[in-house]
């Protein structure tokens, strides 16, 4: 009766009074897909699909530039774009690269020696939260996975689809109040998304080239656990972030914003060119009444991690919210890097903040998707 006493004392999403310690992030780290294509190798390649569709191309190309994008990785060389393929082809690849990428993200978490004094065995996870929204698996991904990795057949697997940028921290939020409600367990946070594999040779829209502007392949693996968990006999880092609040949040009759259209080929990308008009005036509102909650002011925050839609985007948190440049830095070079991958994103950026947080300093995760919504988590980093 007290642990069931305690735990559901913990699973009201509202921030805590006191000092108890909170479920902390232990362990992030990235799997790359193999393939780097240059921005303007891309570019040269859209200009060549795109210039019969649009009689100002060279004018609608100056966004692979104005993005700030230096460089993205593939699952696929930039040829086995020029070709059509089948949705089925199309998918099954991206079965066979989830699964593939999927095990060098888990085994690099899990091993990690910046993050780790000692490997963290398989069969010690308790949780695997899935993350995706560029491919359909049943089975899901994770399960395809662990057939591959020997992880306890009793492993609870949590796979979500459809949340798009968001999903990064979306998942982190559902690992975390898993680790309210059981709090002994390790959890593992697996976002994979290979945006490139969705790409619609045949679709000249607009939405279509700059979603080829911006968008790449991605995998990263996040390690959480509950306050229970003994952190302290394998956590390397003096301090790590501890989560202290969630918030999720839909924009009503928001549906056109971003997302997918489903068509017999494939998954259409549906990209509004409002977005960082919609974050300009949307967003602050919501984080100001989010950390309110939390009796934590604005200027408490340290780093925010963002996820790195675009550069625009970036402006646009930057005008929202009051930070300044130096605040997003750090979503600013995973962009120019790696490209907006998704829902893996954001874990990337995390992966950075967590290698310079101090005790005691306070972070905003913060990340848009479809919906259109967001989602923000409170962190601070805990010895």
């Amino acid at each position: 009766m007290a642990n069931i006493m305690y735990d559901l004392g913990k699973i009201n999403d509202k921030p805590y009074e006191g000092e108890r310690k909170m479920p902390a992030i232990v362990s992030v780290a990235e799997a790359i897909p193999p393939n780097i294509l240059k921005q303007n190798e891309v570019m040269d390649f859209a200009r060549d699909l795109f210039s019969e569709s649009f009689n100002d191309i060279e004018r609608l190309l100056k966004a692979f530039h104005n993005g700030q994008i230096e460089k993205r990785h593939f699952v696929k060389n930039l040829e086995w774009y020029k070709t059509e393929k089948s949705f089925q082809e199309r998918n099954q690849t991206y079965i066979d690269c989830a699964v593939d990428l999927g095990v060098e993200a888990i085994n690099n978490c899990l091993m990690s020696k910046n993050f780790l004094t000692r490997n963290i065995l398989y069969d010690e996870i308790d949780a695997i939260f899935f993350i995706s929204s560029t491919g359909i698996a049943t089975p899901s991904v994770e399960a395809r996975i662990m057939n591959k990795l020997p992880f306890n057949q009793h492993t609870k697997r949590i796979p979500i689809w459809g949340l798009g940028c968001a999903g990064g921290a979306s998942g982190l939020s559902r690992a975390y109040e898993y680790c309210l409600a059981y709090p002994e367990a390790k959890v593992l946070v697996l976002a994979i998304e290979l945006c490139s594999l969705t790409f619609q040779k045949n679709d000249r829209s607009k939405s279509n080239l700059i979603g080829t502007s911006l968008f790449a392949d991605g995998v990263a693996c996040a390690l959480l656990t509950g306050d229970r968990a003994d952190r302290h006999s394998f956590q390397k880092l003096d301090a790590v972030p501890a989560v202290q609040h969630t918030q999720s949040t839909l924009m009503h009759d928001s549906l056109e914003v971003m997302g997918w259209e489903v068509k017999n080929e494939g998954l259409f990308v549906v990209f509004s060119k409002d977005i960082p008009s919609i974050i300009a005036t949307w967003l602050k509102p919501i984080a100001i009444d989010f950390l309110h909650e939390s009796h934590v002011e604005i200027d408490s925050i340290c780093h925010f991690i963002a996820h790195p839609g675009g550069k625009k985007v970036i402006d646009a948190y930057q005008h929202s919210l009051g930070f300044s440049s130096d605040m997003t830095n750090i979503s600013l070079d995973v962009l120019k890097e790696f490209g907006n991958m998704s829902s893996a994103t954001i874990l990337y950026v995390l992966r950075r903040f967590m290698e310079i947080g101090k005790k005691g300093e306070y972070g905003l995760a913060a990340a848009l998707g479809p919906g259109f919504s967001s989602e923000m988590l409170l962190l601070r980093w805990e010895n």
